[in-house]
């Protein structure tokens, strides 16, 4: 059985601003294609569907259109919600769904019931946890009962509570005679995985990391999360998100798993590169070496992050910066060395001074320069103005 190991989709995410829909779609539809190429039986998406708990109807749309596209090009598909989901609403008619081939696994009183599908050599039992915020899913789980035993404690945190989902998958699995081939997805953060600036902080307590030991017993586990694709052990691996959604991912590249199981359990794994919508690029200098330098070309295509490093805070830098580069989506100042004044204490900054002198100071710091005469005139008038409402209020 050949498996298609993907996660994060984030429908509906916007990138500082831009919509990223079409791009989603594009990048998406071409899991349909990999399926057709490499034969693909079962696509998993290990967590976070889609963006946000309440997607948009286009984000709804756009989602439905993949998910059809890649059933069409004949591969089942396993779905857990991560913690961007709303399980309940990514779990509605989870029963009619399954006989189309798509199987949703959001309920945590359930998460030991797996989806069981079947190759040449014999079952493959499927296991969805879906993500377990640690309170809520304790309360759930120390109220239903593990297969044979009785309800009873769960101890805090995220470890406890994914440790005691995976007890009660082996027990579920352990039952089972003879003992078939068995994948997890989780939507964890696993010790020894790396992290970028685009994932939402899961710890609890200043503790979100479970150990990779957690997942013992099983052939293959499918993580979500994390962004970038990488390797915890040998058979328990993050396909990280289809697109980048931070320019700390810029020099990740892609990708999903290709997992292929035969009679005895995993037999290998093969990593398959996605296309990329648009790059993205990190520049730094003054915004004149930025509209004007060569060795920035290559970036005019790119989603650009600026740093701009001008003594004095340009004017427009943005929508400069756009004349040159139209996908400019996010711009910071940072004078060189030597531009700005040390940052000072809020104490410091307002001690001995009016209102006059803290509004002049407060452009000074933004700017990076005295205001000028005229400005100054501008910034005493509106003072003036402000002062006059407050006391007709």
């Amino acid at each position: 059985m050949r498996l298609l190991h993907t996660s994060d989709w984030h429908i509906g995410r916007t990138f500082h601003g831009h919509d990223l829909l079409d791009d989603q779609r594009w990048v998406l539809s071409e899991l349909a294609g990999i399926v057709r190429a490499e034969g693909v039986d079962v696509v998993l998406v290990s967590g976070d569907l889609y963006d946000r708990s309440v997607p948009s109807g286009e984000a709804v749309q756009t989602c439905v259109d993949v998910l059809e596209e890649i059933r069409r090009a004949g591969a089942e598909l396993v779905v857990t919600p991560g913690n961007h989901d709303s399980p309940q609403r990514i779990g509605a008619f989870s029963g009619f769904a399954a006989a189309g081939g798509l199987h949703l696994h959001t309920r945590i009183s359930t998460l030991h019931e797996p989806t069981v599908l079947s190759d040449e050599h014999g079952p493959v039992v499927f296991y969805g946890l879906p993500y377990l915020e640690p309170d809520p899913a304790r309360q759930v789980l120390r109220s239903s009962a593990a297969p044979g035993a009785a309800p009873g404690a769960v101890e805090r945190g995220h470890p406890a509570v994914l440790g005691e989902a995976m007890n009660r998958v082996r027990a579920e699995l352990g039952a089972r005679d003879p003992l078939p081939r068995s994948v997890v997805l989780a939507h964890a953060f696993v010790t020894g995985g790396g992290s970028s600036d685009s994932e939402r902080d899961i710890s609890v307590g200043g503790v979100d990391q479970v150990p990779a030991e957690v997942f013992e017993g099983v052939d293959y586990v499918a993580l979500g999360h994390l962004h970038g694709c990488q390797r915890i052990t040998e058979r328990i691996r993050y396909s990280g998100s289809p697109m980048a959604y931070s320019f700390s991912e810029r020099r990740q590249r892609k990708s999903a798993w290709l997992v292929e199981l035969d009679a005895e359990g995993l037999a290998g794994t093969r990593r398959i590169e996605l296309p990329v919508p648009r790059e993205l690029a990190t520049l730094e200098g003054t915004l004149e070496q930025l509209l004007h330098a060569p060795e920035y070309e290559y970036a005019t295509d790119h989603y650009v992050s600026a740093t701009v490093t001008d003594e004095v805070r340009p004017m427009d830098g943005m929508r400069r910066l756009q004349q040159r580069f139209p996908n400019a989506v996010h711009m910071v100042w940072e004078p060189a060395e030597g531009g700005a004044r040390a940052p000072l204490r809020y104490s410091e900054a307002v001690r001995g001074r009016d209102e006059r002198q803290l509004l002049r100071d407060f452009v000074s710091n933004c700017r990076g320069r005295e205001p000028s005469d005229s400005e100054g005139e501008l910034l005493d008038r509106a003072l003036t103005e402000a002062n006059l409402a407050e006391v007709r209020r």
